[in-house]
């Protein structure tokens, strides 16, 4: 074990930037995407030996812009799951309360951020694995619009959902290196932003009180938004389209139980089901976006849930929030927000317009400083 947590799994003790605008900056890398001469085993043990040829382009992007590369990330087995624990490479222990997940699938890119290991850990997000554990370890996390990050180098979960994106300790850093790695749009956001209602989805009377306090601080009362499904039918429709597409890419590949069963979900849908699962998906495609675009953001808590034990299941509606952005190939940010009473951190994630990164990340800042949420973990949690 590398570090406390088991967070990094590959280091380059080494590693030095450049004199370019990220000189001194260090990053870490989730295992699913590439890092010339490093493991590129996407959490799969029978790949564990696996080294990447060249860098993956966002990779490449960060490099030439002074960054510092200086390790690769634990994360769930194949990008699937939000708890990271993983059956190859062990468990992420939450820098903010050992034995609790880091969140996940990019558990281990919070945990290194949080922890200090990394200035910046890079992470993928499917349904939610940048935001969820950006919430969970109490950090920032961004993520690009699917069109305005480049895929090359990244083992897959489902290209039509995947993005690869940034997590920091602060705003400042994380801007700086998604304006690096993505393809940044200048526009600024307008309008008061909307919520949803009738969601469907069971959340934490701890989260539910540190959402109210915000939409209530917010200098404008946000709509409310109602969707024609269940976000827990949303997530599964998504869910099932990932297993369908990681079947077929990871056809051959030893895997572990766990994810072997994961992956027989998606193959085994009838056609009808696929087809209802497919409208699904572009109905609140469509419905996400022309939200956005009414009302010029749309903010909902990051995870309906606060940070749980290892030793607990998996909450199966982590993603219920974070999946719409994804659907709607929108850009999406999560911000801390508040702390249950006991320690624990709580995000909050804001959805926004292609092409107006910079607008969100102003909107951003300005709901960051009116939470002062951020807190580094306590020594010795």
């Amino acid at each position: 074990m590398l570090d406390r947590y088991n967070a990094f799994l590959f280091r380059d003790e080494t590693a030095t930037g450049g004199e370019r605008p990220l000189a001194g900056m260090t990053v870490g890398v989730k295992a699913n995407i590439a890092v010339k001469g490093m493991p590129f085993h996407a959490g799969i043990g029978s790949w564990k030996d696996r080294i990447a040829n060249e860098d993956a382009a966002v990779v490449k992007a960060l490099r030439e812009a002074g960054a510092a590369i200086t390790g690769i990330l634990n994360m769930e087995e194949g990008a699937l799951g939000a708890k990271t624990d993983n059956p190859h490479f062990g468990p992420v222990q939450n820098p903010h309360r050992h034995g609790y997940s880091p969140g996940g699938s990019s558990g281990g890119s919070g945990a290194a951020v949080a922890a200090g290991l990394c200035d910046v850990a890079l992470g993928t997000d499917t349904m939610g694995s940048v935001r969820i554990p950006a919430a969970h370890c109490g950090v920032y996390g961004f993520k690009p619009a699917t069109a305005r990050v480049s895929q090359d180098g990244l083992e897959p979960a489902d290209l039509s959902l995947d993005a690869i994106g940034p997590l920091a300790r602060d705003l400042h850093t994380l801007e700086r290196v998604a304006r690096m790695m993505s393809d940044f749009g200048e526009a600024p956001i307008e309008g008061h932003g909307a919520t949803l209602a009738e969601h469907g989805v069971e959340i934490h009377r701890e989260v539910l009180r540190v959402f109210a306090k915000l939409v209530h601080d917010m200098d404008a009362e946000p709509e409310v938004e109602s969707l024609s499904h269940p976000c827990s039918r949303i997530r599964f429709a998504g869910f099932i389209g990932v297993s369908k597409a990681m079947a077929a890419h990871l056809a051959g590949v030893a895997v572990s139980d766990h994810l072997a069963k994961l992956l027989t979900y998606g193959p085994k849908r009838s056609a009808d089901d696929r087809e209802q699962d497919r409208a699904i998906l572009d109905t609140t495609r469509d419905e996400v976006r022309a939200a956005v675009e009414r009302h010029g953001f749309l903010i909902l808590p990051t995870v309906p849930n606060p940070p749980f034990p290892h030793a607990e299941r998996e909450p199966a509606e982590q993603a219920d929030f974070t999946c719409l952005a994804n659907i709607a190939g929108l850009p999406a940010l999560s911000i801390p927000a508040g702390w249950t009473g006991d320690g624990l951190p709580i995000g909050v994630q804001i959805v926004g317009p292609e092409g107006a990164e910079a607008g969100l990340f102003a909107l951003a800042r300005t709901l960051d400083e009116q939470l002062g949420a951020y807190r580094p973990p306590k020594q010795g949690a």
